[in-house]
């Protein structure tokens, strides 16, 4: 049984047995345990009111964050087009088609995105595509790309900094594992991006919040916004909202909190108005 079977499995037993003295809480303990046993699953467990507080829970379980070797692994089969890919797909290639020039790919891992969409985009033989990681992803992407002949067209970077200058910004599944909002770390450019696409981003139709994310090599922080907290830090800096979807594909469970988890996630497209 796998770690997230087993804890869908404790979750409807909780339910079933909530009035029983003792149940609930030894049936949590079993959740918990199974939490910090996950080695292949994308888990979640715990609601907390700030980042602070879910990455000091994440470092309670083990091994916080993904800056280090095994987890910069995680991502090397990972290069194929997901359903949830489609939406962010076909923002980049309009963007380029309507020439606009420059990836920068904020969280984009060993360039899984470039690697996905890279047959759809052939056409723009000059596509430029910056990745921005942790430093121990960002090395290993850099390796890979190397060893693919891949490095003329896909850079990396560890810097936030080093994306200004790009005309397009991918935030693909990303939004929820930085410490700082996608509005506050583009306030420090002077000059934005005129396109933001974002995809598999956590968004609740009610709640902002942080729970803690395993990986299955570490534990993680993970942001939860509501549309108008991801909005709003955008449209401040003069982006207007393009179009919005929905990742259906994509739920998220937080064991004993539905009210927290979500059904899917999602995505948007902002421009910069002129």
């Amino acid at each position: 049984m796998t770690g997230k079977t087993l804890i869908d499995s404790l979750h409807r037993r909780v339910d079933a047995l909530a009035g029983a003295p003792g149940i609930r809480a030894l049936v949590q303990r079993q959740a918990r345990g199974a939490f910090i046993a996950n080695r292949n699953e994308n888990l979640f467990f715990g609601v907390h009111p700030t980042w602070d507080e879910a990455a000091a829970a994440a470092r309670e379980f083990g091994q916080a964050g993904y800056d280090n070797a095994e987890s910069a692994q995680l991502y090397d089969h990972h290069v194929r087009l997901a359903a949830h890919d489609y939406p962010a797909l076909y923002w980049i290639n309009r963007s380029l088609d309507e020439g606009l020039k420059g990836v920068f790919d904020v969280g984009g891992a060993i360039g899984i995105k470039f690697l996905a969409f890279r047959e759809h985009l052939a056409r723009h033989v000059d596509l430029a595509w910056l990745v921005q990681d942790v430093p121990a992803m960002a090395k290993h992407g850099r390796e890979l790309a190397e060893q693919r002949g891949d490095a003329r067209q896909l850079k990396f970077t560890d810097r936030f900094e080093d994306g200004e200058g790009s005309e397009i910004l991918l935030a693909s599944g990303v939004l929820q594992y930085l410490p700082r909002t996608l509005g506050e770390l583009l306030s420090t450019y002077r000059t934005i991006p005129r396109r933001i696409v974002i995809n598999t981003a956590a968004v609740h139709p009610e709640h902002q919040f942080f729970t803690v994310n395993s990986l299955g090599t570490a534990f993680c922080p993970y942001r939860i916004q509501t549309q108008a907290g991801v909005v709003r830090g955008l449209t401040q800096l003069g982006y207007r909202l393009r179009e919005t979807w929905i990742n259906p594909d994509k739920p998220m469970t937080i064991p004993f909190r539905p009210d927290y988890s979500l059904r899917h996630y999602t995505g948007y497209c902002l421009d910069l108005q002129k």
